[in-house]
């Protein structure tokens, strides 16, 4: 019995060793080649590559230039004599507290994080060491796989056998990232501190110690308590390994952090801030990053940003140094012209902030409706004598939507529900809801009225039809970062928001409207090409649908409503152009919006202080959307909104303010019955099971667990202001 016992579990364990020979095999056949690669890599490497790097190019829509994006490291790149010790003990303390004694890699770091990560096919960040990191910024790309880790790991230990400790530290110090494209501790000396790197106090360079580990998360400019919280930790870790005193480091502790940029920086404009940003995300998703917009619970977004932020720094980095060719949609002609109406329409507000910077601002995103591109984005108002770092208020500022979110989360929705434009809905007083802007209340009115007069009683109690998980669904869906903590309150119907959103959203979500419920994610990038020419991203044939196409044009309907006498964004209204749009304004006037359409263009526009407070005067949202979209609509061809078929079969189209000449109506009767033609030939059937499946989807993305909200542009409840949560 025995005998059978032990030949089963040698029969057991050869089955077994086959097993992993099959498994195993390939990769240590590939193992075996990295290696030899790795070899042929550093043989060839000399000090000068490590100063070396290949610049970036960027292109406009018509093949101009735009600008180039180049890391530092070979302009200010510092030998080891000349770097301070504790700085670089500031790296070693942190990062890789063995780096003196091993030789290129932490085996059982990495061995853990194959482990834990071979079903995925990818590793841990985290587990390499300085010398890894160094063969990883220096020769290979930032792809997070199990084929780069074992690459990195031969690269490092290579790269010990050919340099020493001295050399490879000085090259890492030389060649990490410090974000806003600093590139080695010399170049973020003098970009935070206008200091050399020998110059920094040792608490000045535990700052800049701090960043690296997560460029974007730490960002001095961006994040400077995350940076001063991360300082104190490296302080803490010099002073367990003994690099540095008890007094250094209760001195260096208590020393205050002052920030004195280099004015010899280039200037970011809204324009090279927003291209780099969607570059970094495209090449995000190239190397297989899933992006998210909805949560279980505030520790499950917190896990996703901070995987977020390691992909972000890594591909920047690879933007920085890559060598890439990036094609955009920006219209540098549109650009101006978008500047100029911000510009123009805020020059009476004169007052600025302690650092120069005006304090009532202004954004605006404008899209292609042909293709869902960008051609134009202002992040803020002007401000030529300032240098360095721009915030672009446009994509990187959330702020309260107020009324210009209900034809996204209430009306279209409720179109898919069945109802039309001609629907009768109630304007009536709501104990404990909220009231309307204007006061009153009229009882019975269409939908399309109530839309025309943004009727807060109206959407209220639509949008409890709808449901509010549905409603903020359909803002998921269209990639709204940060509307899922407010998908069970009903204050969201009116843009009372946790955390709000931004205008490039309201921009994209607007021209899904415009483009019959396609949701077309809004970027500049067209495409990017690697360094060899390769094409690697390519945003031409992107689109999910969101909407039911009927469901938009019903909108589109109701919003050309709001630009005609009486409605809300009357301003807004274009001379022999078809516009569709609504206003937004939120509690005492802090936020105030218009975002709208044409059949060529979609455009939003946003305006209030960085620092919220009551706005004194008129919308000016609605006239930089109208001064803009008047002189891009200059000699095109009239064109009318589409049709929409009511659910009993009866053709409408949507009625347009404009004044026409004869031969731009001919043209849009002859638009208006081709369309009405097709429309037609859509099946109820169709529209039916299109409606239900962007309504189910919307349902299922919405998941659950916020906290209670309350705003809309009017109070929900007196002793809150959801305008500032």
């Amino acid at each position: 019995m025995k005998k059978v016992i032990k030949r089963t579990i040698l029969i057991l364990f050869l089955i077994a060793l086959v097993g992993l020979g099959v498994y195993f095999g390939p990769k240590f056949v590939l193992a075996m080649k990295y290696r030899s690669e790795a070899i042929r890599l550093v043989e060839n490497s000399t000090v000068s590559t490590f100063k070396e790097s290949k610049t970036t190019l960027v292109y406009d829509t018509n093949g101009e230039e735009l600008t180039k994006l180049k890391s530092s490291k070979d302009l200010y790149y510092v030998e080891y004599k000349d770097i301070p010790e504790t700085l670089g003990l500031a790296f070693v303390d942190v990062e890789d507290t063995d780096f003196y004694t091993h030789t290129g890699v932490d085996y059982k770091a990495i061995i853990r994080a194959i482990i834990a990560n071979q079903k995925s096919n990818a590793v841990v960040q985290g587990a390499s060491t300085i010398t890894q990191q160094l063969a990883r910024n220096t020769f290979l790309s930032q792809e997070v796989t199990w084929e780069r880790k074992v690459k990195e790991m031969f690269i490092a230990h290579e790269l010990e056998k050919k340099y020493t400790k001295k050399q490879i530290l000085e090259f890492y110090l030389n060649n990490i990232y410090f974000s806003n494209g600093y590139y080695g501790v010399e170049s973020a000396a003098q970009g935070y501190f206008s200091k050399h790197a020998s110059e920094l106090s040792l608490s000045q360079q535990a700052f800049i110690a701090a960043i690296p580990n997560g460029p974007s998360r730490y960002d001095p400019l961006v994040n400077f308590d995350n940076t001063l919280r991360r300082r104190d930790l490296v302080l803490g870790k010099m002073k367990e390994a003994g690099s540095i005193t008890e007094t250094e480091y209760r001195d260096a502790l208590a020393e205050e952090i002052v920030l004195n940029p280099s004015e010899d920086v280039e200037i970011n404009n809204y324009v090279v801030t927003y291209v780099r940003h969607c570059a970094t995300e495209s090449l995000m998703k190239h190397i297989g990053f899933n992006f998210r917009y909805s949560f279980n619970d505030e520790d499950d977004e917190a896990q996703y940003n901070e995987q977020y932020d390691v992909y972000y720094s890594t591909c920047q980095q690879m933007l920085l140094g890559g060598g890439y060719t990036i094609y955009t949609s920006i219209d540098m002609d549109k650009q101006q012209l978008l500047q100029d109406a911000v510009d123009n329409e805020l020059a009476s507000y004169t007052g600025k902030s302690k650092d120069g910077v005006y304090a009532m601002q202004g954004a605006a995103v404008s899209i292609d409706n042909n293709n869902g591109n960008v051609v134009a984005i202002v992040g803020g108002r002007s401000e030529d004598d300032l240098t360095g770092y721009r915030l672009n208020r446009a994509f990187q500022s959330y702020r309260q939507s107020g009324s210009a979110i209900k034809p996204l989360s209430v009306y279209t929705p409720y179109f898919q529900l069945g109802y039309t434009p001609d629907s009768i809905v109630r304007d009536d007083y709501i104990e404990g809801g909220p009231v309307n802007s204007d006061g009153g209340y009229y009882g019975s009115m269409t939908v399309k009225r109530a839309v025309m007069l943004s009727k807060n009683t109206v959407a209220w109690k639509v949008y409890q039809e709808v449901t509010p998980r549905v409603g903020c669904g359909f803002l998921m869906n269209m990639d709204f970062k940060k509307v899922w903590v407010d998908r069970d309150f009903v204050a969201a119907s009116l843009g009372g928001f946790t955390y709000g959103v931004t205008t490039e959203e309201m921009a994209g979500a607007y021209a899904c409207i415009a483009n019959d419920g396609i949701f077309r994610k809004p970027t500049c990038v067209t495409g990017i090409a690697d360094s060899s020419g390769k094409l690697i991203v390519d945003e031409s044939s992107r689109g999910d649908r969101v909407y039911d196409l009927n469901a938009t044009r019903m909108m589109t309907d109701c919003m050309t409503a709001v630009v005609e006498p009486g409605g809300t964004g009357y301003g807004g209204g274009v001379d022999g152009v078809a516009i569709a749009g609504k206003t937004g304004s939120t509690n005492s006037y802090k936020d105030m919006w218009f975002c709208g359409f044409s059949p060529y263009y979609t455009t939003a526009c946003w305006i209030g202080y960085d620092y919220p407070e009551e706005i004194k005067g008129r919308n000016s949202a609605t006239y930089i959307f109208k001064d803009y979209m008047t002189k891009i609509h200059a000699g095109l061809a009239y064109k009318a909104f589409p049709a929409y078929t009511t659910p009993d079969g009866v053709t409408k189209s949507p009625e347009t303010n404009q004044t026409t000449t004869e031969a731009q109506t001919t043209t849009a009767a002859t638009t208006k019955a081709a369309t009405a033609s097709t429309t037609a030939a859509t099946t109820k059937a169709t529209r039916q099971a299109t409606t239900a499946a962007a309504t189910t989807k919307a349902a299922e993305t919405a998941a659950q667990e916020p906290t209670v909200r309350n705003n809309d542009g009017q109070l929900v409840d007196p002793d809150k202001d959801a305008a500032n949560r």
